[in-house]
């Protein structure tokens, strides 16, 4: 940078600049710079996970598997054998309080209330079950 004094021809006029100004160069890209700063570490964010090598150990208890079904006229059945609302949340949370709870698959029918199945669903998991599988769903697709 240099600093201009006066003209050399000695007159009071001032010469042309012909020079570019930069400052506003200069702060663009200082701004430019800040904002990259910033927003690098939010690119670089990443969870670093421990994954085990090989293969998972295979399991030699296979689960029990609980079958319900509503029928279309909205009778639940467990296992094959109807059953009231009560009957349900005491067989549920039996097997709720197991160590080793069984996979719980509910099917239900297209013609059933909708109304059934939830209050089904909601008390497997307002007992504790928590492998729990709706099945059959391709009667569903139009």
């Amino acid at each position: 940078m240099s600093m201009h004094i006066g003209s050399a021809s000695g007159s009071g006029d001032p010469e042309m600049m012909m020079e570019i100004n930069t400052t506003p160069l200069i702060d663009v890209m200082l701004v430019l710079l800040v904002m990259l700063i910033i927003t690098i570490p939010i690119q670089l964010h990443a969870v670093n996970l421990e994954m085990p090598v090989g293969a998972p150990p295979t399991s030699l208890v296979k689960p029990e598997k609980i079958q319900i079904d509503i029928d279309e006229q909205s009778v639940v059945y467990w296992q094959g054998l109807p059953v009231s609302a009560q009957e349900l949340d005491e067989k549920m949370k039996l097997i709720g309080q197991q160590s080793f709870q069984p996979e719980v698959h509910i099917r239900p029918n297209k013609a059933s209330q909708y109304a059934v199945f939830a209050n089904v669903l909601s008390s497997s998991k307002r007992m504790g079950l928590n492998k729990i599988a709706v099945i059959g769903a391709e009667q569903f697709i139009q």
